[in-house]
């Protein structure tokens, strides 16, 4: 059996305040190709298929069209609901759709009740365990003690785990957690607080396959245990990973081999650092004309209107940082011995100074600064006059 495992489809996201859906739609359909050149049997999506609760009608547009012709391709497709889906908005009518052959496994009573599929060395058993928030799932059990993610999962485990004792036969499990053992980028939300949401891998001991999904870059954990990452890059962070997903086949015994089937990229990401003078003017930037950037600055001092400037050269130049190679030391004085003895032209020049970096005024701003110092003088000396 040929298993394409992907996840972390997040329709309807935005990158910085442009919509995605555009280039999913790409990334989707090259997807939709390989599942008809590879003669994939299923596609299995582990979580957060939308990026909101409540996703507009036209991300439904795209879910549906891609699983018709997922389908089309000849593929069974396996989703469960993640952390950013609402898993009853997800599993609407997830009884009809089985009909035609894409399962979604959203409530917490169908997670030991496998999909089963079949090739010529008999079943296969695909347990889904959506994404389980253990406040809203441990009333349901109370006499097991489920107060953290890795207590849920243990919990989830073991009645898959009793439930394929009793199958017998090959299986694969769908989860969305944030497993022990890889790195986040800065795009995966609500992942820890205190540690809670850590599940440690070894809980998923049994099954032929584990697809995970919540970390957006391919990780593999061991040999059995992957996650797949998303489909897009949706952060900086993410620049240089590989987007794709898994290919995993299953043979008589079990896992036989897993391969990285390599998907498009629609617009690259760029993080460029220099001084502004050096993103402007480097010929060997040119080819990053058209991609998503992020300027990070080293002028000592932050240039006015940076983002226009670099959006004449680079389009799509969303994010700026300015990070000085040259950082002054503003020394532990407090502000009263900094101000002590000093003239009000002096104290705005060393303010000025301070704000940034140790690049003092300029000789214009320092007569602008006499002028209106020299301004208010006199107006105070009006005040007291007529007072």
């Amino acid at each position: 059996m040929r298993i394409l495992h992907t996840s972390d489809w997040h329709i309807g996201r935005t990158f910085h305040a442009h919509s995605t859906v555009e280039s999913l739609r790409v990334v989707l359909a090259a997807l939709v190709d390989e599942v008809r050149q590879r003669a994939i049997d299923v596609v299995v999506v582990s979580g957060d298929i939308f990026d909101s609760a409540t996703p507009a009608a036209d991300f439904y547009t795209v879910l549906t069209s891609t699983l018709r012709q997922l389908r089309e391709a000849g593929a069974t497709v396996i989703m469960t609901s993640g952390n950013h889906d609402s898993a009853t908005r997800l599993g609407f009518q997830s009884e009809f759709a089985q009909l035609a052959g894409i399962h979604v496994i959203t409530r917490h009573d169908q997670l030991d009740i496998p999909v089963t599929l079949s090739d010529e060395h008999g079943p296969v058993h695909f347990y889904g365990i959506p994404y389980l928030e253990p406040s809203l799932v441990r009333h349901h059990y109370p006499d097991a003690k489920l107060g953290t993610h890795e207590q849920v999962l243990g919990f989830a485990m073991d009645r898959v785990r009793a439930d394929l004792a009793v199958r017998g036969g090959r299986s694969v499990v769908l989860s969305h957690c944030f497993a022990v053992g890889v790195e986040a980028s800065d795009v995966e939300r609500d992942i820890t607080s205190g540690g809670i949401d850590y599940v440690p891998a070894g809980v998923f001991g049994g099954p032929d396959y584990v697809a995970l999904g919540h970390i957006h870059s391919r990780n593999a954990i061991s040999e059995r245990v992957r996650y797949s990452g998303a489909p897009l890059h949706y952060s900086f962070g993410e620049a240089d990973r590989p987007r794709g997903a898994w290919l995993v086949q299953l043979d008589a015994a079990g896992l036989d081999q897993v391969t990285w089937v390599d998907l498009p990229i629609p617009r690259r990401l760029a993080v460029l650092t220099g001084t502004i003078e050096e993103l402007l003017t480097d010929a060997g930037l040119d080819a990053h004309a058209d991609a998503w950037v992020s300027a990070v600055l080293t002028d000592q001092v932050r240039p006015l209107d940076g983002m226009r400037r670099l959006q004449q050269r680079f389009p799509l130049c969303v994010n700026l940082q300015h990070r000085p190679l040259v950082t002054s030391d503003a020394g532990d004085d407090s502000y009263a011995e900094r101000v002590r003895g000093k003239s009000d032209n002096e104290i705005v020049a060393d303010f000025l100074t301070f704000v940034r970096n140790g690049s003092g005024p300029s000789d214009y701003e320092r007569e602008r600064i006499r002028d209106v110092i020299a301004v208010q003088a006199a107006s105070d000396v009006l005040d007291e006059a007529v007072a």
